[in-house]
């Protein structure tokens, strides 16, 4: 969905199927943005290093639900440079509200609060992201969560390099909604510095 959009905006792409791009130094050093839809996977430790170097010299960044969020379970490096991981999504498929808490921020400046019907992640998540867009579970799956406000979208630094975070997107049709997917595209072109 979004290569044919990137190639719009014109950047030069190398999609890949494996993490062994991440050993690959020469594309490694040579990478603005990478965008990652890997999930509830392992990464070996040579792989990890080579993506977290990345970003702490200056590469970038961005994806979204469990590609990002819930990819490395095992991995708390991956996880301090991502900002959070996913740990549950009560109710399965559920209808939610997402507030935008930052209306000034270039990812998020223009766009009102908006319903999603899909998974509503509950994360742990590091307290230094720079959240731009939060939930509000009900506790209707799970009672003593009732009230808790989540993070939803946010952006942060790991070393020189950007970092951008969605939890919406679970599946395509999510990016169907208007504002999920301008938060995606606008959080990417954060991520590389072109906004």
């Amino acid at each position: 969905m979004l290569v044919p959009w990137l190639e719009e905006q014109g950047y030069d792409l190398v999609v890949s199927n494996t993490l062994d791009s991440y050993t690959d130094s020469l594309l490694m050093s040579s990478v603005n943005l990478i965008i990652q839809t890997f999930t509830m996977a392992q990464i070996t430790g040579e792989q990890e290093k080579g993506l977290t170097t990345a970003i702490k010299n200056g590469a970038a960044i961005a994806g979204w639900h469990g590609g990002l969020g819930d990819a490395f379970r095992n991995n708390p490096e991956y996880q301090f440079m991502v900002g959070g991981q996913w740990v549950a999504h009560p109710g399965g498929k559920v209808k939610y509200e997402v507030n935008i808490v930052n209306t000034v921020d270039p990812i998020t400046k223009g766009l009102s609060d908006f319903e999603m019907n899909s998974e509503q992640y509950f994360m742990h998540v590091d307290p230094s992201i720079e959240v731009l867009a939060t939930t509000k579970f009900n506790g209707e799956n799970a009672s003593w969560i009732d009230g808790t406000v989540m993070p939803v979208v946010w952006k942060k630094k790991y070393g020189k390099g950007n970092v951008f975070y969605s939890s919406l997107g679970h599946s395509v049709s999510d990016f169907e909604v208007p504002e999920a997917i301008t938060i995606m595209k606008r959080g990417i072109l954060w991520a590389i510095g072109d906004l």
